[in-house]
């Protein structure tokens, strides 16, 4: 490997390991409320649809495999936050249905994500957490 192929993987290395550590700290902060960072995005998702999906549909807005999505949703259904139905508009299609606990977690979750946003990026100054936000966009755009 090149000194410029090593410089590269240094900055993926590091860009995968602030991930990590902001994932682990965002969800201990989360756990307080028995959510994850995944768990909180599927039940704003569901909230933002009108509180109920398609299994299938919260798969594709959250960007996920539909295997991925059965694992969330028993997990989300075991602590209370979701329900399965029957899809009125297509018999093979389970619906992930908020509960009123699933809505309570979601509007405390919400509030405490941003806080903890605001603790992770509270080492730069706005123009820097600006330019950030842009740099990570154009790298996104570059892998998907």
């Amino acid at each position: 490997m090149n000194d410029l192929a090593v410089a590269q993987a240094s900055r993926l290395f590091s860009l995968m390991r602030m991930i990590y550590a902001a994932q682990i700290h965002a969800d201990s902060a989360l756990s307080e409320l028995g959510l994850s960072v995944p768990k909180l995005v599927a039940l704003s998702v569901l909230r933002d649809a009108g509180e109920s999906l398609p299994l299938g549909q919260l798969a594709e807005r959250l960007g996920c495999a539909k295997s991925n999505i059965t694992q969330l949703a028993d997990r989300l259904e075991a602590d209370g936050f979701i329900n399965r139905a029957a899809d009125p508009n297509d018999r093979r299609s389970r619906l992930a249905v908020l509960t009123t606990a699933g809505r309570r977690a979601c509007g405390e979750g919400i509030p405490l994500l941003e806080r903890t946003e605001r603790e992770i990026f509270g080492a730069l100054g706005e123009g820097e957490a600006q330019q950030l936000e842009a740099l990570l966009d154009k790298v996104a755009a570059r892998v998907g």
